[in-house]
C-alpha cells in the first residue's frame, strides 16, 4: 500500500504569535488604533488659522494703539484698545465652537492681551498725562502693567479652581477700558491730558491694584447664546447698541466704570451677609457655598 508523507501540523501558539507580532508592526507603523477603547486620543500637531487671526488681530490693536499714542493721536489708540477687547471676547468663543483650542492658542492670546491691555493701556495713559509728572507718573504706569501680568499669570494657574461665574480681580481687558475709556472721553470732550494729571494717575493705579485682588467681578461665562432667550431680552440688547452708538466715548466710559466698581460692591455684599467672599473652589464643600 502506497504511503504519502504528511505535512507537519503548525502548532496553534506559533500562529498566533506570528499574527500578534504583525498587529503590533502594523500599529507602530500606522499608530495608535482609534476605535480601542484605552488609547489616548491623537492630538493634531499644528496651529489652527481661525482663532489665532482673532488673536493676532488683537495683537495688532494693542500694537497700533502705541504707535498711535507715539503720534499724539490717543482717541485712535483707545478706539484700537476697545477694538482688541472686541476679538479678545471673539477667539475663545471661535475655538470653542470649531472645536480648535490648543495650548498654543491659549499661550498666545495670553501674550496677546499682555501686550493689548497691559502694556498699551499703561503708555498710552503715560504719554497723555503721566509724562508730565516725574517719577509718579512712570511708577503708576509700572504698576498698572505689572498689575496686568500678575493677573493674566495668575488667570491661567487658577483657572481649574476658581469659580467660573467670577472673575479673581478685575480682568484686564476692563481695566484697560477703564484707562482708556477715561483718556478718550477727556479727549472728546476737549481736556488736555496735563490738565487731569491726578485723575489720570488715581484711575491707573486703581484699575493696576484692582487687577491683583481677590474681590470677584461677574464673568457673564453663564450667558448661553444656544439657549432660547424671551423676546425683551432681544430688544435690551438693541437698546445697548442703540445707546452705545449714540455717544460711544460717554456711555462706554460710564458702563466699565460701573462694573469695575461692581465687584467690590459684591465683596462687600457677601461679606455682609456672611458668605464667603473668596472664590477659589478648594472642595466641593465651597463649591456648594459659593452656589447658594
Amino acid at each position: 500500500m502506497a504511503t504519502f508523507n504528511r505535512r507537519k501540523a503548525k502548532s496553534n501558539s506559533g500562529l498566533f504569535a506570528r499574527r500578534l507580532q504583525r498587529r503590533s508592526l502594523h500599529q507602530v507603523q500606522a499608530g495608535p488604533d482609534i476605535d480601542a477603547p484605552d488609547a489616548p486620543p491623537a492630538r493634531r500637531r499644528g496651529i489652527y488659522l481661525l482663532p489665532n487671526a482673532f488673536t493676532t488681530a488683537n495683537l495688532f490693536c494693542g500694537f497700533f494703539a502705541i504707535v498711535m499714542a507715539m503720534n499724539l493721536k490717543f482717541d485712535y489708540a483707545a478706539v484700537a484698545i476697545f477694538a482688541a477687547m472686541l476679538l479678545d471676547s471673539v477667539d475663545g468663543r471661535v475655538a470653542r465652537l470649531t472645536n480648535t483650542q490648543s495650548e498654543f492658542g491659549a499661550q498666545y492670546d495670553s501674550l496677546s492681551d499682555m501686550l493689548s491691555f497691559g502694556a498699551a493701556p499703561a503708555l498710552v495713559v503715560y504719554e497723555w498725562s503721566l509724562r508730565g509728572m516725574g517719577k509718579l507718573g512712570w511708577l503708576a504706569a509700572f504698576v498698572y502693567c505689572a498689575g496686568a501680568a500678575l493677573r493674566l499669570a495668575r488667570f491661567n494657574t487658577n483657572i481649574a479652581v476658581v469659580d467660573k461665574r467670577y472673575f479673581q480681580g478685575l480682568p484686564s481687558p476692563a481695566a484697560a477700558a477703564l484707562v482708556t475709556g477715561f483718556i478718550w472721553l477727556m479727549d472728546d470732550l476737549g481736556f488736555v491730558g496735563t490738565e487731569l494729571v491726578w485723575f489720570a494717575w488715581t484711575i491707573t493705579l486703581y484699575a493696576g491694584l484692582t487687577m491683583v485682588t481677590n474681590v470677584p467681578f461677574y464673568s457673564f461665562k453663564e450667558v448661553n447664546f444656544r439657549k432660547s432667550v424671551p423676546f425683551i431680552a432681544v430688544f435690551l440688547i438693541v437698546l445697548v447698541f442703540v445707546l452705545v452708538s449714540s455717544d460711544p466715548p460717554k456711555v462706554l466710559f460710564g458702563m466699565f466704570v460701573l462694573y469695575g466698581l461692581s465687584g467690590y460692591g459684591v465683596y462687600f455684599w457677601r461679606l455682609f451677609k456672611g458668605k464667603p467672599v473668596s472664590i477659589l473652589q478648594t472642595s466641593e464643600n465651597d463649591n456648594v457655598d459659593l452656589k447658594e
